[in-house]
């Protein structure tokens, strides 16, 4: 039974991945399921054994980036230290978590509109509390000096089309290294923010 439940995990897995570089590529609406189980050399019946339908796999992969964003964000709120400080966190950990799955992580920017009802709602809620954490970070911030003041559902737009952008562009094999990209990303973040000093966040 170990067994059966481990090589069914396994599959699934590869259902996930395989999925993903097709949604990324061609998109979730133009994406079949015979179109990923012939990617898999499974027969499209053979998919229903391990999947309910296609938009469980898409829900599959936007849910575990979404708890990947939260966690990273969890990470930077439990920090101590300024406003800039926890920013910073919150900025190199979204940057992490696009750094570790591209693939997913656009999946997860563009195609998460695709769901339906209840799945939809959920990721939209999601959404919404974690920009939220992000202005009440720049308010804090405004509020104890660190940041001068501004329009804090601006700045966290800004600041959070920009870090979901790099999942569009961004390749391993690039010339832009993650740390690279980390760096360059948090220092235009606290610009944004329009931090007094930028050595106030180090």
């Amino acid at each position: 039974m170990l067994g059966d439940s481990s090589l069914t995990e396994t599959r699934r897995v590869q259902i996930d991945d395989v999925a993903t570089a097709l949604f990324r590529e061609r998109g979730y609406a133009a994406t079949s399921v015979r179109e990923i189980a012939r990617a898999l050399d499974l027969r499209g019946a053979s998919l229903y054994a391990h999947v309910a339908s296609k938009e469980d796999v898409l829900w599959s992969i936007v849910d575990r980036t979404a708890a990947r964003f939260e966690d990273a964000a969890d990470a930077a709120a439990r920090a101590e230290g300024s406003a800039a400080g926890r920013l910073t966190g919150l900025v190199r950990g979204h940057v992490g978590v696009i750094m570790e799955d591209p693939g997913a992580a656009v999946v997860f920017v563009h195609e998460w509109r695709q769901l339906n009802g209840r799945r939809r709602a959920d990721v939209l809620a999601r959404r919404d509390r974690y920009e939220a954490r992000v202005r009440d970070l720049i308010r804090a911030g405004v509020d104890s000096g660190e940041f001068e003041p501004g329009d804090p559902v601006l700045t966290a737009t800004f600041i959070l089309s920009a870090l979901n952008g790099i999942a569009t562009w961004y390749r391993p094999d690039g010339r832009s290294s993650p740390e690279m990209i980390a760096d360059t990303y948090t220092n235009l973040a606290l610009r944004a923010a329009r931090v007094a000093s930028l050595e106030e966040a180090r």
